[in-house]
């Protein structure tokens, strides 16, 4: 892993020492890299001390140095978490806010893509429904069928994204001649969360934990009977942190950039 940003190498080594970051941190004074790859920021005026950052982004190359993702904000303040960048490339999730709930006709297991959240970052829930022998569920874009839905509450102090749901596969109902979308098996759906920014959370009481409710609606059928629609309720809570506002010495800020 590498990071790229306008600092100097003086702030880059005193934060690095003080995060104790491991990985590289390189320094693109005049932002002539940036530039170069057209991720120059440009909703930061020139007059700004800040002008010269990038779009907050992550690239992801595969092991011959091909891009093979990509992970942009429009917002300087928010930024795609490492987590929810795994759980895009990778799938699943690493086991945070993990819960099995059971059902008559399904299991559902739920996961979050980071344990711990920050104001403006962004992770990802995960919903994991395994179905059954012979039992499904309808996907979205169904005519005349109820199909699944996942919703979340609608809360200040997040925004959900609205839900990625995996390809369906089309199942023939002989004894009504139709063509129907759906799952069946094991089905995986994510959605990003980003958190709100500080002064919103702070306006809304928010303390130490950040809850995201929802529920999952389904009206499973096997091969003879369609059962009645469910709807079962899902919720993950992330620790909420602070972000490190500290700077670094005066010392080091003087002069640190290379002006255009």
């Amino acid at each position: 892993m590498t990071a790229v940003t306008y600092d100097s190498p003086e702030i880059l080594r005193h934060f690095a020492q003080r995060k104790v970051i491991r990985y590289r941190l390189l320094s693109d004074e005049g932002s002539r890299v940036i530039r170069e790859f057209g991720i120059l920021n440009d909703t930061v005026k020139p007059d700004s001390p800040s002008y010269g950052v990038p779009f907050p982004g992550t690239y992801v190359l595969n092991e011959k140095g091909v891009v093979t993702g990509k992970y942009f904000e429009p917002d300087y303040r928010e930024r795609a978490t490492g987590g929810s960048i795994l759980v895009h490339q990778f799938g699943g999730a690493n086991g945070a806010g993990r819960q099995e709930i059971t059902t008559r006709h399904l299991k559902i297991v739920t996961s979050a893509s980071n344990a711990i959240a920050y104001p403006g970052s962004k992770v990802t829930v995960v919903l994991e429904v395994e179905l059954p022998a012979k039992m499904h569920v309808y996907a979205p874009g169904v005519t005349g069928y109820i199909p699944v839905d996942w919703t979340v509450k609608e809360n200040k102090t997040y925004v959900a994204a609205p839900a990625q749901y995996p390809a369906s596969k089309t199942l023939h109902l002989k004894a009504i001649q139709e063509t129907v979308p759906v799952f069946e098996k094991k089905v995986r759906i994510a959605r990003d969360i980003t958190v709100a920014q500080t002064r919103v959370l702070r306006e809304a009481g928010v303390g130490d934990k950040l809850k995201v409710e929802g529920g999952f609606k389904y009206q499973a059928c096997d091969d003879k009977v369609c059962y009645p629609p469910q709807v079962v309720p899902v919720s993950w809570e992330f620790d909420l942190q602070a972000l490190d506002s500290s700077r670094v010495p005066e010392e080091l800020r003087k002069g640190s950039r290379v002006q255009d």
